[in-house]
């Protein structure tokens, strides 16, 4: 590829990335403005929102398939646009961390989110869903999770029906072969 493709290339990821924190940010904005806004007003914005997530994943799935040098640069960004879409990760951070390919950031979310359980800032509840979002997106980013991570995703499968066939794998640091510790959960 020459200099100049390289440069396209990043111009387009970047482009990619600044829609999809726009898309993100307005989906933010959208949640925190929720109870100042009649509800068919919040629906719509927000249908319009994933709507245009939704042309922002079919534009990505063109260029995969079209252009195999951009596969990695723009692979990720597309995972996070069909978890926004699936509205499987409900979290914007979550999604932008996810898009972004942030594993360290969304560690150092998922520490803040314990510290806020600990404190009782958020409920037990929302803490658990969001520290789901987290881990099944490390997940999503081949991150080695530790057993009692993989244990709390079991033990809250319910919160996570939105995600299809998530398969985990636990990892072990010393070199031992990786070992299938939970298959796919399918649901209904």
């Amino acid at each position: 590829m020459s200099s100049h493709g390289k440069t396209e290339t990043e111009r387009l990821k970047q482009n990619v990335e600044n829609q999809l924190d726009r898309l993100v940010e307005q989906l933010a904005d959208l949640e925190s403005c929720k109870d100042s806004l009649d509800q068919a007003e919040y629906e719509e914005t927000k249908e319009e929102t994933i709507e245009q997530l939704k042309e922002l994943n079919e534009s990505l799935t063109k260029l995969v398939n079209g252009d195999i040098s951009l596969i990695d640069s723009v692979g990720a960004v597309q995972l996070a646009t069909q978890a926004a879409i699936s509205e499987a990760f409900k979290t914007p951070e979550v999604i932008r961390l996810f898009g972004r390919r942030e594993p360290k950031l969304l560690r150092e979310r998922l520490l803040e989110i314990e510290e806020q359980i600990r404190l009782n800032y958020i409920s037990r509840e929302i803490g658990d869903k969001q520290k789901v979002e987290i881990l099944t997106a490390l997940r999503q980013l081949n991150e080695q999770l530790t057993r009692e991570e993989l244990q709390f995703l079991e033990r809250h499968i319910g919160i996570i029906k939105d995600f299809q066939n998530v398969e985990f794998l636990e990892v072990f640091s010393n070199g031992n072969k990786p070992q299938l510790y939970s298959t796919n959960f399918i649901y209904d």
